[in-house]
């Protein structure tokens, strides 16, 4: 499961004991948001996408989408988000609980600036009703990303 390899992640570092799961579900930001009874900005969701062969994920603040043009000038292509039945075999994460923690090897990880704006945000942890709460820097620690990027706009809808 999932959760698991999160939970054991973490524990390396002491932190596993800050998992939080939940009765319901938080596989979406507004799910999580409703869960955990904050802004859906501050969840922390994670998308995944496939860029050529690769798996890349990218982390964002709850009220932003993907901005092609942002995401073409980063990565040099456009975005491509993974088909539903491919998350888990790809990312180590069933679709609903992808975080960026104990991912599958190979993968690799990007925080955007979206979240720099809270204290905390809430990211899942490998399960459709799970969370944790960190800061940014703390999401930097433990994500381990390739760096910070800018790919995002706020959302009009």
């Amino acid at each position: 499961m999932s959760i698991e390899k999160v939970r054991q992640y973490f524990k390396v570092y002491g932190i596993d004991n800050k998992i939080m799961e939940f009765d319901k579900s938080s596989a979406t930001v507004e799910l999580a948001a409703k869960a955990l009874d904050c802004a859906p900005a501050r969840i922390a969701k994670t998308l995944s996408f496939a860029l050529g062969d690769k798996t890349i994920l990218i982390v964002t603040a709850g009220d932003v989408k993907i901005d092609n043009a942002k995401y073409k000038s980063e990565f040099g292509g456009k975005a491509h988000m993974l088909p539903f039945n491919d998350v888990e075999a790809r990312t180590g994460h069933a679709a609903g609980g992808v975080c960026p923690f104990a991912v599958n090897d190979g993968v690799s990880v990007y925080l955007d600036i979206s979240l720099k704006r809270f204290t905390t945000v809430f990211p899942a942890c490998g399960s459709s009703n799970s969370a944790i709460e960190l800061s940014p820097d703390e999401l930097e620690k433990y994500a381990m990303p390739v760096k910070w990027i800018d790919v995002c706009k706020i959302r009009q809808d």
